[in-house]
């Protein structure tokens, strides 16, 4: 009987493994984008004087990030020539050396639709990139690897992310048309490594058919005898600390912190702490256990928040205020580098590129809906009590960890990563029932995406000095846009109804399962 290898064994293989190396490697070129994207565009734009309100639509064009999921099946159906994952992290990249040439070529002259359409097609391929890479992390890495290889890739990353941000140093100083062409031409030597990188020890077998690739990953998903589970503690595990980030930067500048001590805090001290914290929360893994280390990053990542209180009592002090941002990075990096190794381990091989797209989509949906309940929580009750607040906001996520893995538990159980027969759970449905099953969820998740979108509206109303909680307001103004924005809130419900009701249909077949016509 074959022994387990102790955690030092464990390390050292991992730490001395070529998949780990490529799989960290690989990291770098899927975070710069996003910095590309997130901070250089925008300041780029405002440079060039084009105006805020132009800027923040031109920022919808993030959008790819946000719906990964939709056209990853692609990837898991269909392969190019030669390694499959390998191939489609070479199509992306080759996307992103051609766009951002696009932008050196564009930056004397630029026009608005068209730096539109180039961070588009950036935010595009960066996703593409992305869903090959998530996906070919999950098919080659070994067990025993994943702990490190996960905090590296994080780590580097976020290294990545910065070294985006930081172009904005060189793009008035060198000019932006060198800057860009040089941040294309950084992507050659990981084109190189993706070439030389391992195909996994024994590929699993594509889907035959494109609906096997869209409709067997969420059927896959729902199949676990706690998926709804699963979903509620990937929304929540980070949610307390997703309050918080969202609003840090306006934080410790209403509080009269100098923009050079913000820069610092979040643009140095903050970077490396998260780098740090997040190949430390990976490595980690391997020796305390995934079980065990969400449960210890999960509390640090709540007790951390109590940081900014301290911040709001000491007044403008550097110090403490350098302090309690590394500390609340830090751990909040520990708990992304356990979160990674957990969506590892329930994403199935067969269906890596959709159900882990799936899974960050809604691991993401938790900091993309953080930030409005978080500045109406501060509105009303201010910086303190909301910084308060927030620590119990970390119990739900918590609660659902102990229905996975009891305090003293080491590991998740291996139960968890089985899926249960598709007939258990009453009597097949029928393709009709599906279909209506479907279309109530898609109904009842444009009503619902409406509703949220009208009661946000009506708090960003009062707050702005509006008599009231008028709703049926809100709802009138949110179907007579005005701006090209405006009509995000009129099309985003429909698609958060569709996806809705695709989720609904899929939960009903993999519990249920489908009667034979």
């Amino acid at each position: 009987m074959p022994t387990q290898p102790t955690t030092r064994e464990a390390l050292r293989k991992a730490f001395t493994s070529w998949r780990t190396g490529v799989v960290a490697l690989l990291a770098f070129p899927s975070g710069l984008p996003l910095g590309i994207v997130l901070y250089t565009v925008p300041y780029w734009m405002q440079q060039e004087g084009i105006d805020i309100k132009t800027i923040g639509l031109v920022s919808a064009a993030q959008i790819p990030y946000a719906f990964k999921f939709v056209w990853s099946p692609i990837i898991d159906r269909f392969a190019p020539a030669w390694g499959r994952k390998r191939a489609w992290i070479l199509v992306g990249q080759a996307m992103l050396v051609a766009s951002l040439a696009a932008f050196a070529a564009s930056s004397g002259h630029p026009t608005v639709p068209l730096v539109a359409l180039l961070t588009l097609v950036v935010s595009f391929a960066s996703a593409t990139q992305d869903i090959a890479y998530d996906a070919y992390t999950v098919e080659v890495l070994r067990p025993e690897e994943r702990g490190v290889a996960v905090g590296a890739r994080n780590a580097l990353a976020r290294a990545g992310m910065f070294v985006g941000r930081v172009v904005n140093t060189f793009g008035p100083k060198l000019g932006w048309a060198p800057t860009f062409a040089a941040i294309a031409a950084s992507f050659l030597p990981f084109a190189v490594a993706t070439v030389k990188a391992p195909e996994p020890d024994v590929p699993p077998a594509p889907p035959r058919t494109l609906r096997q690739a869209i409709w067997e990953p969420f059927v896959g998903f729902f199949r676990h005898a706690r998926a709804l589970e699963i979903a509620a503690f990937l929304f929540l595990y980070k949610f307390a600390d997703n309050l918080v980030t969202a609003l840090v930067s306006p934080f410790l500048g209403q509080l009269g912190f100098d923009p050079v001590d913000i820069g610092i805090a979040q643009g140095t001290i903050g970077i490396v702490a998260t780098i740090a914290g997040t190949f430390l929360g990976g490595i980690l893994c391997t020796s305390w256990g995934v079980g065990r280390a969400l449960w210890i990053f999960g509390l640090l990542q709540a007790v951390s928040n109590l940081g900014y209180v301290a911040i709001v009592d000491a007044g403008v002090n550097r110090p403490v205020m350098y302090a309690a941002v590394a500390f609340e990075a830090a751990t909040s990096g520990m708990g992304t580098g356990a979160f990674g190794v957990l969506l590892l381990r329930l994403t199935q091989r067969r269906f890596s590129a959709t159900q882990y797209a799936l899974f960050s989509s809604i691991f993401a949906l938790g900091r993309t809906f953080a930030g409005p309940p978080a500045g109406a929580l501060v509105d009303a009750i201010g910086w303190r009590d909301f910084f308060l607040l927030t620590v119990p906001c970390a119990i739900p996520g918590l609660l659902m960890l102990q229905r996975f893995v009891p305090w003293r538990s080491r590991e998740i159980p291996a139960a968890l990563d089985e899926a249960a027969p598709p007939a258990a759970h009453g009597t097949p449905a029928t393709l009709g029932g599906l279909a209506a099953r479907g279309l109530a969820g898609a109904l009842a998740g444009t009503a619902l995406a409406y509703l949220a979108s009208a009661l946000l509206a009506a708090l960003k109303a009062m707050r702005g000095g509006q008599a009231g909680l008028d709703l049926g307001a809100a709802l009138v103004r949110m179907f007579h846009p005005v701006r090209a924005v405006d009509w995000v809130d009129v099309v985003g419900p429909p698609v958060a109804g569709v996806v809705m009701g695709f989720a609904v249909a899929a939960y009903v077949a993999a519990r249920r399962g489908i009667r034979a016509a």
